[in-house]
């Protein structure tokens, strides 16, 4: 992949119209995932009107879809400071070819969700992506350090599958706090990512030419 100059990139996403229209966009996650925090940030970045977001989950699927000309544009998590490295999307770039439109950081507020009436002492498991756990390494080790963590493909879909009854009532997961009213959670514990500045590196891409 290669990065556009700032030039480029106004060519690329300006044209002669001065913006963007009709475009879709992939993301890596679901509805309420960080990754569409960092969509519309890219949105408002660039100007894009009359767009759609496809929840595409993975890096791959993100990939996939610029490649083969089914999105426009594409936003994947490369980085969290704590965190470390997103594995998935550093193996999706080092599959397929693609321009970077953008770099940019957002800063992720990380939040224990359950079932509404649920206790902290009731939750006997945890399921988030792999991401977010390790952003909340201490925080879990202090309060839940004898419950399995267990690791889903995102934080936001891990949220809907709680809220439809597919994970255990007692389980709790860690996602965004807008996830809680989309979902209809409710908020155990706010905030409780280790770094008080908890910043994530994402990629706004698009189709090499």
């Amino acid at each position: 992949f290669k990065q556009k100059t700032a030039y480029e990139i106004r060519l690329s996403l300006v044209g002669s119209e001065m913006c963007i229209r009709d475009r879709s966009i992939g993301i890596q996650g679901g509805e309420g995932s960080f990754s569409e925090e960092a969509a519309n940030q890219f949105i408002s970045n660039h100007g894009i009107s009359d767009f759609k977001i496809i929840y595409q989950i993975s890096s791959e699927g993100v990939l996939e879809s610029i490649d083969t000309g089914k999105t426009d544009f594409g936003i994947i998590a490369m980085e969290n400071a704590q965190g470390g490295v997103v594995i998935e999307s550093v193996e999706a770039l080092a599959k397929y070819k693609c321009t970077i439109i953008e770099m940019f950081h957002i800063s992720v507020d990380q939040n224990l969700l359950g079932l509404k009436g649920t206790n902290v002492g009731d939750i006997t498991e945890i399921h988030s992506h792999q991401q977010a756990l390790r952003q909340c390494k201490d925080f879990l080790s202090e309060y839940f350090w004898t419950r399995p963590l267990i690791e889903e493909d995102d934080t936001a879909e891990s949220a809907r599958r709680l809220s439809e009854g597919r994970l255990p009532n007692t389980s709790a997961v860690i996602a965004n706090k807008s996830c809680a009213e989309l979902y209809g959670l409710e908020i155990l514990k706010e905030s409780i990512h280790d770094l008080k500045h908890n910043l994530t590196l994402f990629l706004g891409l698009a189709k090499s030419k």
